[in-house]
């Protein structure tokens, strides 16, 4: 079995232990985590009960200190930089109010041995007893958004119990102080290529009368929504495209095609509805919105979504002045039967004047460019005798 001690040394662990207001509990959970590491902090994050005076008691403890309540996030981000300063790898963060099993620990420095340098975070049992139900919401909550911020799904993204690489949190700017802290943090490791993974651990809950919660439940949810609005928007804005444009190479581009294309397990017919399905809506004007529905519709029609939403791309800079024009061209004689346009003199303010011959024309051209490629595509895959790899 791993001697928890010899293996924090080794791998230069220290133990974070943020606290308000636990006066009942620290010391027990100080005591605890002596068995499995020397090295411990406390950050005493302006505590107005008997806290500071049972820390002050304690040999051996090293403690950060100060008479204001600033919040969990401002206890952790002085806790990492003071880690950093003294020449620690890794902090092991556990909370003062007893809901932790400080014998995880020994869990937590055998991952990071198997994967150096990951930020860890304890993932709880969601079903434990006498969670309340307003914490099993909440981090569902939280779960999905960080999947919508990072493209990673996680069981638990809300659990205080983690170990952090501290070298590799240098030089990040955060913006929250507060609980949202622990969400922001994952979410700009993902985005600076760190390794986020859950383990399990154990928690207690004890009994509603014997709680001590510092959570405000309509506070904190509307400070951790606005973070959530603005980690969403960078995403869209800066993660996504990034990862896009990382992996757009030929190498990347030809496994793409080989594995949903040349070598796929779908038919013909199947690959070229999949084609049109993404020139369609890659066409029709529902900006914003172009590849997620046309991903939902290709899930509905079980094509395949890759293709559809490759497809769906059409709508590049390059494309768009023909695009425009098209769907102008085709709203003219849908609607009145002649059209005297040129593509030279095609400008958002021609559009602006007849809106609504544009919105017809780009349904229709969009529907008409799909089956255009549906029928297209099939026949050079016929030609050329393509077959799905599993026939």
């Amino acid at each position: 079995m791993l001697n928890s001690k010899i293996e924090a040394k080794e791998q230069n662990v220290l133990v974070v232990i943020p606290t308000y207001n636990n006066a009942g509990t620290v010391a027990r959970i100080i005591e605890d985590v002596k068995h499995y590491v020397d090295d411990i902090l406390v950050v005493n994050d302006g505590s107005s009960d008997q806290t500071l005076d049972i820390l002050e008691s304690v040999d051996g403890l090293q403690m950060i200190s100060y008479s204001k309540n600033r919040g969990k996030g401002y206890a952790l981000r002085l806790a990492i930089k003071y880690a950093y300063e003294k020449g620690y790898r890794y902090i092991i963060t556990i909370d003062s109010d007893g809901q932790h099993y400080p014998e995880n620990i020994i869990d937590l420095l055998q991952e990071i041995k198997e994967s150096p340098d990951s930020l860890i975070v304890g993932a709880r049992n969601i079903q434990a007893d006498n969670m309340p139900s307003k914490n099993s919401f909440a981090n569902k909550f939280s779960n999905f958004w960080f999947l919508a911020e990072t493209g990673q799904k996680m069981s638990d993204t809300q659990s205080g119990y983690r170990l952090y690489p501290v070298k590799l949190l240098q030089n990040m700017s955060f913006i929250t102080t507060k609980y949202e802290f622990e969400l922001e943090i994952i979410v700009r490791a993902v985005w600076r290529g760190v390794t986020v993974k859950n383990i399990p651990v154990k928690v207690y809950y004890p009994p509603v009368e014997e709680r001590v919660s510092h959570f405000r439940p309509f506070r904190d949810f509307t400070r951790i929504s606005i973070l959530n609005s603005i980690l969403v928007i960078i995403a869209l804005l800066y993660y996504y495209p990034k990862c896009f444009f990382k992996k757009c190479n030929y190498t990347n581009f030809k496994q793409l095609i080989d594995k949903n294309i040349t070598n796929s397990r779908d038919s013909n017919i199947e690959v070229a509805m999949s084609i049109g399905l993404g020139i369609c809506f890659g066409i029709i004007p529902i900006w914003g919105y172009q590849m997620v529905v046309a991903a939902f519709v290709a899930h509905l029609l079980k094509l395949n979504k890759v293709i559809t939403l490759i497809a769906s791309n059409i709508s590049i800079p390059p494309m768009i002045p023909f695009i425009l024009y098209g769907s102008y061209i085709t709203g003219g004689l849908l609607l009145n039967g002649e059209v005297d346009f040129k593509l030279s003199e095609m400008s958002l303010d021609n559009i602006k004047e007849d809106l609504f011959q544009y919105v017809i024309g780009s349904v229709v051209f969009a529907f008409i460019s799909g089956g255009a490629m549906l029928i297209l595509s099939y026949l050079l895959m016929t030609i050329f005798k393509r077959k799905p790899k599993y026939e």
